[in-house]
């Protein structure tokens, strides 16, 4: 969809007044580009890095219904992403696939059995489907056979999804490049456009690549920045509200750390929930959740007390494999939009969206991967106040278009590897699968990622920096071993040729993306790294009990709880299918 000038051609254009800017190229913002497709709308999307460079290819890659948003209440945010979450499922196999978690119990535990039960009863509720169970302390160690075994009092599993989350951003803009959309990468929103009134009516636009400028105008703006949002809003005069959160992970192999399906836990010294697991041949675990000061355009990087903090996690959940440090093969961290309350702790910040009409700029931030479709629609239902004849906002059709596509019979991929394909590239798979040479129809060792991929991602897909190729089209970066440097020399057979650089080009490309990958997603020095365990035995030996059983007048009241909130359920889905809510 982005081949040969495309970038001229792009620029090109850049003269015609367009209905719709989107500044942003997140999920957020390929969302909103999809669902202005839709309506006919002529739009533009530009990002100042690459399609997906910030949180949105740095989640814990879940599509889920937020399990802990329940503790805060929030129910009506955790029903919209369980719907969404379904529906992206039946949509994308291959992309959004089942993800089962198991929750392990253990005496002592506050939280305890009896709340989640209840809370994973209402998660089920408002699915619509009842996929929990809960096991005894012997069949939860059949599934989860690495955990620790001393003091497990069983543990439940219930379902919910995960995604290659760079890959579904890419999906999204393709699917609104093929239907008339456009959009940029490397380029920067430097400055709004005002009227004699002060209304926002365009951009100032930056090409990095090329080193140009245009002026663009358009009905609307749409910033959908994220964490960076505060930096158009400022220039309306609008007061800060963001506060950026960083999240991080660590990366293990998986043979030396295997896990069939999630396992979610509760951190030993501050209770939060942690989790590890499979995704894309190795094993994630996360997340941490802190302020980040840090400058927002440098890429992040976990700094030692997160990992020493995730270590503890580990090595008290999963003791009989003794992990560590030197165990972890990679890093991420990537930065939350989150709406600034003052809350001491980060954790307890909302992760609901906002959308913000302030002098003609349209600010949406905040929110999840799992809901970016309502995101969109919610802003664009704003976008009526200035583009008053577009059409009604329908919210029933499909989120990604159908990929009704066959590969052919003959390559010889078996039915995962076929379905992989069609979830990730959609409509484009076949074109990717009839320009490959045979050999590259191979998965590169260790991974599921075909040699062919690589070639397609460097002819078609946008790709301007190495680190584009190898940490958001395919993810080498975050699976093969230091980043795929030993994989480099074949790397550079195959995409040198596509992506038109010179030696010197690729060679300056190279060395930038190793150093870059060792600053930010190898693990940091073990020596650097705080040690954990004094508090890991602190905040064990606190919580020693005599016993762990729930006292019956709590079970009474869970159930009570439960049972209220069931028949609230209920009566708010009666009143939805009556047309009263």
């Amino acid at each position: 969809m982005w081949q040969g000038n495309w970038r001229e051609q792009i620029w090109s254009r850049l003269d015609q007044p367009f209905d719709l800017i989107v500044v942003g190229g997140g999920i957020t913002g390929a969302g909103i580009l999809r669902e202005a497709m839709r309506l006919g709308l002529s739009a533009l999307l530009v990002e100042q890095f690459d399609f997906g460079w910030g949180t949105s290819s740095r989640s814990s890659k879940l599509v889920h219904g937020g399990l802990r948003y329940l503790k805060s209440l929030q129910f009506r945010l955790t029903r919209a992403s369980v719907r969404e979450r379904e529906r992206l499922m039946g949509e994308a196999p291959g992309l959004i696939d089942p993800l089962g978690f198991l929750l392990a119990n253990y005496t002592g535990d506050s939280p305890g059995r009896w709340t989640f039960k209840a809370g994973l009863s209402i998660y089920d509720l408002l699915a619509l489907d009842w996929s929990h169970k809960r096991y005894s302390a012997q069949d939860f160690q059949m599934l989860a056979p690495h955990v620790t075994l001393d003091g497990l009092t069983g543990g439940f599993r219930y379902g919910d999804a995960q995604t290659d989350d760079a890959r579904l951003v890419l999906r999204v803009l393709q699917e609104a490049v093929g239907e008339g959309g456009m959009a940029i990468n490397y380029v920067r929103a430097e400055r709004l456009l005002r009227d004699q009134g002060g209304q926002v009516v365009g951009l100032v636009l930056h090409d990095s690549v090329g080193g140009r400028s245009s002026d663009v105008r358009a009905g609307v703006v749409i910033n959908a920045t994220g964490a960076w949002a505060d930096r158009l809003r400022e220039q309306v005069g609008a007061k800060p509200k963001m506060r950026a959160l960083r999240g991080s992970h660590l990366i293990f192999p998986a043979w030396r750390f295997p896990v069939a399906q999630a396992i979610s836990f509760l951190h030993p010294i501050d209770r939060r929930p942690v989790f590890a697991f499979p995704w894309e041949g190795v094993t994630l675990v996360g997340t941490t959740d802190v302020d980040h000061h840090a400058d927002l355009d440098e890429e992040p990087c976990i700094n030692p007390e997160e990992v020493s903090y995730l270590m503890a996690a580990v090595q008290a959940q999963f003791q009989p494999l003794a992990l560590k440090v030197q165990d972890v093969m990679a890093t991420f961290a990537g930065i939350r939009p989150v709406i600034d309350t003052g809350k001491e702790d980060p954790s307890k910040e909302s992760r609901d969206h906002v959308v913000w009409p302030e002098s003609g700029l349209l600010t949406v931030t905040g929110g999840k991967l799992t809901t970016f479709r309502l995101v969109a629609l919610d802003a664009l239902r704003k976008v009526r106040d200035s583009l008053p004849e577009i059409p009604p906002i329908e919210a029933d059709h499909p989120v990604l278009s159908p990929a009704a596509v066959e590969l052919p019979a003959t390559i010889g991929l078996d039915e995962t590897a076929r379905r992989r394909l069609i979830g990730r590239y959609g409509a484009h798979a076949p074109a990717l699968i009839e320009m490959a040479p045979i050999e590259e129809l191979e998965p590169i060792h260790g991974t599921n990622i075909l040699w062919a991929e690589l070639r397609w991602a460097a002819r078609a897909e946008g790709v301007v920096h190495l680190d584009d190729l190898l940490l958001r089209r395919v993810r080498l970066g975050l699976l093969a071993p230091k980043g795929g440097e030993s994989l480099l020399p074949a790397i550079r057979r195959i995409c040198q040729p596509e992506l038109g650089w010179s030696d010197a080009r690729w060679e300056a490309e190279e060395t930038a993306y190793v150093q870059m990958w060792q600053r930010c997603f190898a693990p940091p020095d073990p020596d650097a790294i705080p040690d954990w365990r004094p508090a890991l035995e602190a905040a064990q030996q606190a919580r020693q009990r005599p016993s762990g059983r729930f006292p019956r007048r709590q079970q009474i009241a869970s159930a009570a709880v439960l049972g209220v909130l069931a028949a609230a359920i209920a009566w708010y889905y009666f009143r939805s299918r009556n047309g009263q809510a």
